[in-house]
């Protein structure tokens, strides 16, 4: 049997049928023609047999070499496979969430890295609440809305359940904060501009507030959230983010009615093979919300 052939001369007969011209492929391969002619011959000598057809105009590949060439491909192919699936082991996973369950998100990435330091995370924040995988270099991502259902792993964290929330010392101010008509005479914290929140659990607790009365605009929720914590006002949250802000008594909830929107928060990555780490990390995450 004869030795395997020496890998660098395969990879040159690569290059130069891709070319069929020694000069273009010593170009590739930052060598000379002749050096290129070389590892050819020398190829063709341990083989037994001419990959190339020599002609004035340039080179073609004899039938041997024709069949050479897709077994050759075969294997540079796997060796790169091998190289980018190897290597990715220690890459940085990337995570893309919407900022509005940066609240519940954050703290948990933070744990997770004390627990994994070899599975290091790397979070891109938007206000867009889904993802593009065919156009975003993401290996998964936190989604808000409906059941994603495009081909993808799919994880549900929790549903959307809104309710009011405040700081403690509002409740325990001048003004009373103890039937919902009370808040009337509070400023409205409305973390989006078409105040659809508060409208679907005002229209659950079976209360019309005026339109006129104090209220307040903010681009995100979590902004929101971080002004009724300071005392500001009344703000409509998700109730499945804030836990932290609740057992912390930055927030409190000053009725019990929750409403569930049908929206919900979905880990999501593509339905092909994973990195290393970012299933170990899915199931962390998905063992968190649970809790």
């Amino acid at each position: 049997m004869k030795r395997f052939p020496p890998l660098p001369a395969l990879h040159t007969f690569l290059v130069t049928a891709q070319h069929c011209n020694f000069t273009r492929a010593g170009q590739q391969l930052h060598i000379t023609q002749g050096a290129v002619s070389r590892q050819i011959a020398a190829l063709e000598a341990h083989l037994g047999y001419a990959l190339f057809q020599r002609q004035a105009r340039g080179l073609s590949l004899t039938r041997e070499g024709q069949d050479w060439l897709p077994r050759v491909q075969q294997v540079f192919a796997l060796i790169e496979q091998g190289v980018r699936e190897v290597g990715g082991r220690s890459t940085t996973l990337q995570l893309k969430a919407p900022t509005c369950v940066m609240r519940w998100l954050l703290p948990r990435l933070m744990e997770w890295q004390a627990l994994r330091p070899d599975v290091p995370v790397e979070l891109t924040t938007t206000v867009q609440h889904g993802v593009d995988f065919r156009r975003e270099g993401f290996d998964a991502a936190v989604v808000y809305g409906d059941a994603p259902n495009h081909g993808l792993h799919v994880r549900k964290l929790f549903d959307e359940q809104l309710t009011p929330v405040c700081a403690p010392s509002l409740r325990e101010g001048p003004i009373p904060l103890q039937q919902v008509e009370d808040l009337a005479r509070h400023m409205l914290l409305h973390p989006s501009r078409d105040e659809h929140d508060w409208q679907l659990w005002l229209q659950a607790a079976g209360v019309t507030l005026a339109t006129h009365g104090p209220k307040q605009h903010f681009e995100t929720l979590d902004m929101a959230m971080a002004m009724a914590s300071q005392g500001t006002g009344v703000a409509i949250g998700d109730w499945s983010l804030i836990g932290d802000d609740l057992r912390g008594g930055r927030l409190s909830m000053p009725f019990a009615l929750k409403v569930v929107t049908g929206k919900g928060y979905y880990l999501v990555s593509q339905a092909r093979s994973l990195p290393p780490g970012l299933m170990e990390l899915l199931d962390w995450l998905e063992s968190q919300a649970s809790q």
